[in-house]
């Protein structure tokens, strides 16, 4: 039942945003990039780089495509290594964006074993699912086999003790302020094992 029910928070939190594709790279423009962002002419990079101030000019403008030794000058009179010049600079992606989730206000998924409540879900494109999950299973025996699911998981205790059952460790008892960090590949459940039902911050990787 909670294997389901895991999966599609994970899922419905994927699908939330669109796929991003890498822009493919322009040469010319990435060696101009790097030059600008040095306050450097056309002219003082070709004389860092021993090429003649046209044959740069070439380069960026994509009229030329650099042979093996040209690139090596390139990277040496830049400063930078040959790899560099062929990697896409990471976009400035400080959006400044936030969502606060106040205490009961999340999404409430409930199954017989667990109760989630999504946290920060009004962000789309996100990289991890965080949720707060209240353990209401007593038993490793309610759960209709193992979960497992794509990438990795974070798990923090915030209330009661529980124990955390993985497929390829044993079982382990876990109290408040404990955690754990483990391939969410690997068949893994947890119970409470306190007299009220534990509480967890769960956080798992969508990427």
């Amino acid at each position: 039942m909670k294997q389901k029910t895991h999966g599609n928070l994970i899922r419905i939190a994927r699908e939330n945003g669109e796929d991003e594709h890498a822009e493919p790279l322009n040469l010319g423009q990435r060696v101009r990039d790097i030059r600008k962002a040095r306050k450097w002419t056309l002219e003082r990079a070709a004389k860092q780089a021993g090429l003649a101030r046209s044959t740069l000019s070439k380069i960026e403008n994509g009229q030329m495509s650099p042979t093996y030794e040209a690139l090596k000058k390139l990277a040496t009179g830049l400063e930078i290594s040959i790899p560099q010049l062929f990697t896409q600079p990471q976009r400035d992606r400080i959006s400044g964006r936030m969502s606060v989730t106040k205490v009961g206000e999340g999404a409430h998924h409930a199954t017989t074993t667990y109760e989630h409540e999504l946290l920060g879900e009004a962000l789309t494109k996100k990289h991890m699912l965080p949720y707060r999950t209240r353990i209401r299973a007593r038993s490793a025996e309610e759960f209709d086999g193992w979960v497992r699911h794509d990438g990795e998981e974070f798990l923090y205790v915030l209330t009661g003790v529980v124990r955390l059952y993985t497929e390829f460790y044993e079982p382990i008892e876990m109290r408040r302020g404990d955690s754990a960090y483990y391939d969410a590949t690997m068949g893994h459940n947890v119970i409470s094992v306190s007299a009220e039902d534990a509480t967890i911050l769960w956080v798992t990787s969508l990427t």
